[in-house]
């Protein structure tokens, strides 16, 4: 359903073409599938949602349940194939398309004291908690194994990280964006 259309001021025209209101709380993270037409959302109800476009129009074709809180954020795969979910009930979740279908493969708890407020996937799958540190995980499959532990990453919460090839930039509640390097 078109709601408006607005002038980018360069020649351009951009519309709303659909809205979702499918989430029964606030949405924290909503991130495009890598390769295909498909929107996942992460949302403060506890769920985290897959949308495909239809005939014009967006559907919500999955519902996907497991965490016990807040989903703060989400991260494919290179291939899109997996995706993992970050939680408030310190859990990562590992999504894994099943039949055209994601399914929770593995729930890795344990390694954060506090939630964990992003996930990133690159070459490791990366976290920032709310006990200051990063973590780094190896995927195996569907498990992820722990490979490093970054604590005192920032002088506060880590709210954000963000792979570009070797680079893993984090940002946090110490008012600053930090840019780590990792050898190859």
């Amino acid at each position: 359903a078109v709601v408006s259309t607005q002038s980018t001021g360069e020649g351009g025209e951009y519309e709303c073409a659909s809205v979702l209101q499918v989430h029964t709380q606030d949405v924290k993270r909503v991130v495009w599938h890598p390769d295909e037409p498909t929107l996942v959302s992460a949302s403060y109800d506890d769920t985290v949602k897959v949308f495909r476009e239809f005939s014009d129009d967006w559907e919500c074709v999955q519902s996907l349940v497991g965490h016990s809180s807040t989903v703060w954020s989400l991260s494919f795969n290179k291939s899109g194939d997996k995706f993992v979910t970050c939680s408030d009930d310190r859990t990562l979740r590992v999504w894994c398309r099943d039949e055209g279908k994601f399914t929770c493969k593995s729930t890795i708890c344990g390694f954060h004291p506090r939630p964990i407020y992003d996930v990133s996937w690159g070459r490791y799958v990366a976290t920032g908690c709310g006990d200051n540190a990063i973590r780094l995980f190896e995927c195996h499959g569907s498990s992820l194994l722990l490979a490093h532990t970054e604590l005192n990453a920032h002088a506060g919460d880590v709210n954000c990280v963000s792979w570009k090839g070797n680079l893993l930039a984090s940002a946090g509640d110490d008012e600053t964006v930090k840019i780590w390097s990792l050898d190859t």
